[in-house]
């Protein structure tokens, strides 16, 4: 039997722009930019498809503000912290962040040779930050650049290992006391799962801790 209907459904709010953006931009979150077609955002927002053209234009058009959207994200980077390394550090863990929670809008800004532009409020952020701590010209580059690094392949790394088949023997079974240089104390460490947040923070702030002490030299 057909199913019964469940009444007219009531006028759809007037649609905007930046209401296409924020949908179109979950969906790519969500599965990815193959996954945005045209006809599948006009459902995910219940209007017509020809709605959707006259806000954004084109697929192209829609990725393309997208992108800059999502540059424009990466710019909102706003340092915390008391001292200089205070500062820093929390740039690096805000962009290791907005680079984790949307890696395939970041992929597609990639796809579409703007990585550079993509990265660039994030190095201007450091270059302030660079200059108030008082390192100029090739030590302010050496600064910013390792430390955008740092953090980007930080971000690779860990998501090479989410995406990893199960490891077989995995890093519980390999680390003893005898692969780990008869040091016990280490090959239970090691057998751990890795804590990523609490190496980045090491690695990042002994980075920076070093990059700031070359400052008289």
């Amino acid at each position: 039997m057909p199913r019964a209907s469940s009444g007219p459904r009531g006028p759809r709010a007037a649609l905007s722009r930046d209401e296409v953006l924020e949908t179109a931009a979950g969906l790519v979150k969500r599965h990815g930019p193959q996954a945005l077609t045209m006809r599948g955002l006009a459902a995910e927002l219940d209007t017509a498809v020809t709605s959707i053209y006259w806000h954004v234009g084109g697929r192209e058009a829609l990725l393309d503000a997208l992108v800059e959207r999502t540059v424009a994200d990466l710019g909102e980077i706003r340092p915390e912290g008391r001292t200089p390394e205070q500062r820093v550090v929390s740039v690096a863990r805000a962009l290791r962040r907005q680079l984790r929670d949307h890696p395939h809008l970041v992929a597609l800004v990639h796809e579409r040779g703007l990585t550079e532009r993509m990265f660039l409020p994030a190095q201007q952020v450091l270059v302030r930050e660079a200059h108030a701590a008082g390192l100029r010209g090739a030590r302010a580059a050496d600064f910013v650049r390792a430390v955008q690094f740092q953090v980007v392949g930080h971000v690779l790394v860990e998501r090479n290992r989410e995406r990893a088949p199960a490891q077989h023997p995995d890093e519980e079974e390999l680390w003893s006391a005898e692969t780990a240089g008869a040091d016990p104390a280490l090959a239970r460490a090691l057998a751990r799962p890795v804590d990523a947040e609490r190496l980045f923070l090491t690695s990042v702030r002994a980075l920076v801790g070093a990059l700031l002490a070359s400052r008289g030299h």
